[in-house]
């Protein structure tokens, strides 16, 4: 009789941690072997149990040949999974932000990853951070975070075992290399087939050299250790019995009805590899926390309006269930021709993707846990500070407002993205016509809810792009905003709070030329004041000034903008919430 665990994909690895492009091939199940082998026989060299950045640099650029670039942003993007103290966060951020170059931020990297001898055999590492540990964390777990890139590879024969050839509906990849438009990183039934697919291998990874045979597979007398368990509770969590208390795998592995199924020895404090993965497989179900069961059970929320002579329904909805050990979610789609404006205890925290929404200004005014937004058109989004990404799929003439920690871009044309980020935005396969420009807005709890994910002003690289998919090495994809086309952003709401100015200022060439246009205004201004016109001339004057913007509101579109902040009539108001 199996016993009553219930086991499920972690959403977290695929959804934040997986790069939303293919992986380079030196990352395939092949290299990620002979890696473990390498960092296991240099433990004594700080491979292994934990890695710490100069060591993977090491193996990533010298052993499988990728780019220093490449190798951070992959130690980076896995750093972004663990739940850090926003303080720490903002302690590295200021000691980024003092380096003068690029050696010397290299420098501060490695200390922030190797452990310095001091009193008593104690460490040290950046203050106030536990000692060498900032950039070094446990390699099973990181290797594991590197499979899970293969869930985007993209090829018509996937090459990974127990996948079979496309059907006749799927997609291909286009001539340029534009992804298929589906998105994984999202879809919580593709983790799940991804893992039962891919268990073995994975389990493989974690293996000790000795369990493992000539060919590097196990047997069926191969043990897995409990320190790789503990390394799987990155891929899986559950619940025991009739509880919902969420637990991680290595809780669930050890309670004791379930030994015999999974295979643990108490004496030597290992299982039985074909008995775990048998047992795994069996307790495995649906994430009752994914997109899957937030569509098909979620609580409806009714924050958008449904307007009327159009087919299109607005569909916003969060997680029924919430357990403090997972962030909540919020899925919305065809948001079409309206101003949706949210600072809601729902947001805080959340995964949130917008889907299809048209012709409308999306204000989610919280602080986030990550943001996709995907096959949206002529729409703008102003959101809170967003803690791990915001991923841009598949938009045409989309503006973003946005401080995060990472901004990458797919398949988008006609956009302009106004961010502060601490990292450079990742440029995708398919982009076109992109630009780039300071975040230019606030809204007065701003930089406390900064605070509150660990995102500072300094290190701002909005203007720094990097080409991950490289298309012919065309940088021509993207552009800064000129400075003449720049105009700050006000957020039309009231609301508590301290932040009164855009955190961290603007840059010089764009703050020029704001006070160079005010400029204008006050000579404008001071001209039509000394003009002497008559009180029936300063009337026509009016209204001809009042009759051009408005046709130029009309032109531009901001009409819209305006007419969709005037409240809604009684009985169809946005619901709180």
């Amino acid at each position: 009789e199996v016993a009553p665990v219930r086991l499920w994909v972690k959403t977290e690895p695929f959804l934040v941690g997986a790069l939303p492009a293919p992986p380079p091939a030196r990352l395939g199940p092949h290299y990620l072997r002979k890696m473990a082998a390498y960092a296991r026989a240099r433990a004594a060299e700080g491979c292994f149990p934990r890695l710490s950045w100069p060591r993977w640099r090491h193996i990533a650029c010298g052993k499988l040949q990728l780019g220093r670039g490449l190798a951070w942003l992959y130690f980076e993007l896995f750093l972004s999974l663990l739940r850090r103290d926003p303080s720490s966060l903002l302690e590295w951020a200021e000691a980024e932000a003092g380096c003068a170059d690029a050696d010397e931020l290299e420098q501060e990297r490695s200390k922030a990853g190797e452990p310095h001898p001091g009193p008593g055999g104690r460490g040290r590492a950046l203050p106030g951070l536990t000692p060498g540990c900032f950039f070094c964390f446990p390699l099973l777990q990181f290797l594991l975070f590197l499979y899970v890139q293969q869930v985007n590879k993209v090829s018509l024969r996937r090459s990974l075992i127990g996948e079979e050839w496309p059907s006749p509906r799927t997609k291909a990849p286009g001539l340029t290399g534009k992804p298929s438009g589906e998105n994984k990183n999202w879809n919580d039934q593709d983790h799940h087939a991804f893992v039962q697919n891919h268990l073995s291998d994975m389990l493989e990874l974690l293996l000790e050299p000795e369990q493992l045979s000539a060919s590097s597979h196990s047997t069926h007398s191969t043990l897995v250790t409990y320190e790789a368990i503990c390394a799987l509770s990155f891929l899986f969590e559950g619940t025991m019995s009739k509880s919902r208390t969420v637990r991680p795998l290595h809780e669930l592995a050890l309670w004791q009805p379930c030994h015999r199924q999974n295979g643990y020895s108490k004496i030597s404090r290992t299982f039985s590899f074909p008995r775990l993965e048998s047992w795994l497989r069996s307790c495995l179900t649906t994430n009752p926390f994914g997109m899957t069961a937030c569509l098909k059970s979620g609580k409806k929320l009714a924050w958008a309006q449904q307007v009327e002579g159009t087919t299109r329904r607005a569909k916003i909805a969060c997680n029924t269930r919430v357990a403090p050990e997972v962030f909540p979610m919020v899925i919305m789609s065809q948001v079409y021709k309206q101003t949706l404006a949210k600072s809601s205890d729902t947001l805080i925290g959340a995964h949130v993707r917008i889907h299809r929404c048209n012709e409308s200004f999306i204000y989610l005014l919280s602080p986030l846990r990550s943001v996709t937004i995907e096959k949206c058109q002529n729409s703008t989004f102003v959101l809170g500070p967003v803690q791990a990404s915001v991923h841009v799929h598949s938009c045409d003439n989309v503006r973003v407002i946005v401080v995060c920690h990472r901004l990458s871009l797919a398949s988008t044309a006609g956009s302009t993205f106004y961010i502060l980020t601490p990292t450079q935005p990742l440029i995708l396969s398919g982009n076109r016509a992109i630009s780039f420009a300071p975040f230019h807005t606030h809204y007065p709890m701003l930089e406390d809810h900064m605070a509150q994910v660990g995102l500072a002003t300094l290190p701002n690289h909005w203007d720094s792009p990097m080409l991950v998919c490289k298309e012919s090495s065309d940088t021509g994809v993207f552009s800064l905003l000129p400075p003449s086309d720049f105009y700050t952003f006000v957020i039309p709401f009231e609301m508590e709070g301290d932040t009164t100015e855009t955190p961290g200022g603007l840059p010089p060439a764009y703050q020029k030329a704001l006070s160079q246009r005010q400029q204008k205004v006050q000579i404008w201004q001071k001209t039509v004041k000394e003009a002497g016109l008559t009180k029936d001339q300063r009337k026509q004057f009016q209204m001809l000034v009042e009759n051009k913007f408005y046709e130029w509101l009309v032109q531009t579109g901001n009409l819209q903008q305006l007419d969709s902040l005037v409240p809604p009539a009684v009985g169809s108001k946005q619901a709180a919430g």
